[in-house]
């Protein structure tokens, strides 16, 4: 043992009575060392949100500003990992207003031809209803530290969305203008993808309900030159939503537990006992060095004579209580020397700890005993000469890379 370790050892047994007395360590959370995870369970939340975006594709700006604004919710259920991670995922929908050459389809959002802007473009109108989910990181907590109950966060997020396309049927005052999926029957432009970014602002009005201003910009795949007269781009479209935010089961974080020592301040009397008690310490820990010191210079005990090792060894496999083998040669060869030999036997059973339990080892000790005193019988020693007993240690204790050495019957000379 190390110097050090046992001074440690022995101070605190000396000194531990007096600093219990004096006060108690306490204990609590410290999140310099980071937070715990929590359950699976736990930190879901669930938002609903809804305002306007505005898409601007190649010619909307042809249409009045006001009629480009459209509708724009979502639906998202999601689950925070950690104070700085989270994830969710839910529906999408957004109303795309503007404007686009006449004849195109997506003019097919109005249950009457539209009316013409500035002479060639027409107003254009569809739906789009999507699947997507974010990846949500919070930068109030990432910058400022986590806060239980903080009333602001702003968390940032980006993510991906797939829409499907919904316009009315026909271009023609005639249509019944019945809103469909797809445009026009071209199932090349029913559905749109789009990635996204944003940031989100919670206010926490309860411990469960925050109210969300969502700052939002999309990056959609779209057909904005219509059907069959344009090719697939990116167009953007920025919007702003008002929600709320429901969290479910517990949603605060615990750091992990630590111990806090107190300072403690001693008079010149407890000092003085104190150096007295070290010192005490430093004789206990010297005289144990030099017991330890003796130890290591006692020599070795002389090895058993050779008369007091086993006449022969029977191996035995894992598991196993039959002779197999070349034992059966060792006992071929013990049973002819017991023979020649007016002498009594001590048969010994064993069996490794390493593997199996008591129970199971105490069995094959017996039976390997047992079998080799029938198989020694029935080569023609005397039963009365073979005394027979089990051990419980291990033969040779060489570990359990060396079990195998451990599964055995020794026989000696009484």
């Amino acid at each position: 043992m190390k110097k050090i370790t046992m001074l440690a050892l022995l101070c605190a047994m000396f000194m531990a009575p007096a600093v219990v007395s004096a006060q108690e360590v306490t204990y609590v959370e410290d999140p310099a060392q980071g937070y715990l995870f929590n359950r699976m369970k736990d930190n879901w939340f669930i938002q609903a949100e809804g305002g306007v975006g505005m898409m601007m594709s190649k010619w909307d700006k042809h249409e009045h500003f006001g009629h480009r604004l459209g509708a724009k919710a979502n639906l998202y259920v999601g689950k925070w990992f950690s104070p700085l991670l989270g994830l969710r995922a839910g529906f999408d929908y957004g109303q795309m207003k503007g404007a686009t050459l006449k004849g195109n389809y997506a003019a097919l959002g109005y249950r009457e031809w539209p009316r013409l802007l500035d002479g060639q473009y027409v107003p254009q109108h569809f739906n789009n209803f999507g699947l997507g989910g974010d990846v949500m990181f919070n930068l109030t907590n990432w910058i400022a530290g986590y806060k239980p109950g903080r009333f602001y966060n702003a968390i940032a997020y980006v993510g991906a969305t797939v829409h499907w396309v919904y316009t009315r049927d026909g271009a023609r005052p005639a249509s019944d203008g019945d809103w469909k999926y797809g445009a026009n029957d071209d199932e090349d432009h029913c559905r749109n993808y789009s990635v996204h970014a944003g940031l989100l602002n919670t206010f926490a009005i309860t411990k469960k309900i925050d109210v969300m201003l969502d700052l939002r910009f999309d990056l959609m795949q779209e057909h904005v030159d219509g059907a069959g007269m344009g090719e697939r781009t990116w167009i953007e479209y920025p919007g702003v939503l008002l929600g709320l935010n429901y969290k479910f089961g517990k949603s605060e974080w615990n750091a992990p537990i630590t111990a806090v020592c107190p300072t403690w301040k001693y008079t010149d009397a407890e000092g003085d006992a104190l150096v007295a008690r070290l010192n005490d310490a430093n004789r206990k820990i010297a005289d144990l060095e030099d017991q330890l010191r003796k130890c290591l210079e006692k020599k070795p005990e002389t090895p058993a004579k050779a008369e007091d090792a086993p006449l022969a060894t029977v191996y035995f496999p894992i598991n196993r209580t039959q002779v197999l083998g070349v034992q059966r040669n060792v006992v071929d060869a013990v049973a002819e020397v017991m023979k020649n030999e007016n002498r009594d036997y001590l048969l010994t059973g064993w069996a490794d700890n390493y593997t199996g339990n008591d129970v199971i080892n105490t069995r094959l000790r017996k039976g390997r005993v047992a079998t080799v005193k029938k198989e020694l019988v029935n080569r023609g020693v005397e039963d009365g000469r073979l005394e027979t007993q089990i051990n419980d240690g291990n033969l040779t204790n060489y570990g359990p890379k060396c079990a195998s050495l451990d599964r055995a019957v020794t026989i000696h000379r009484k």
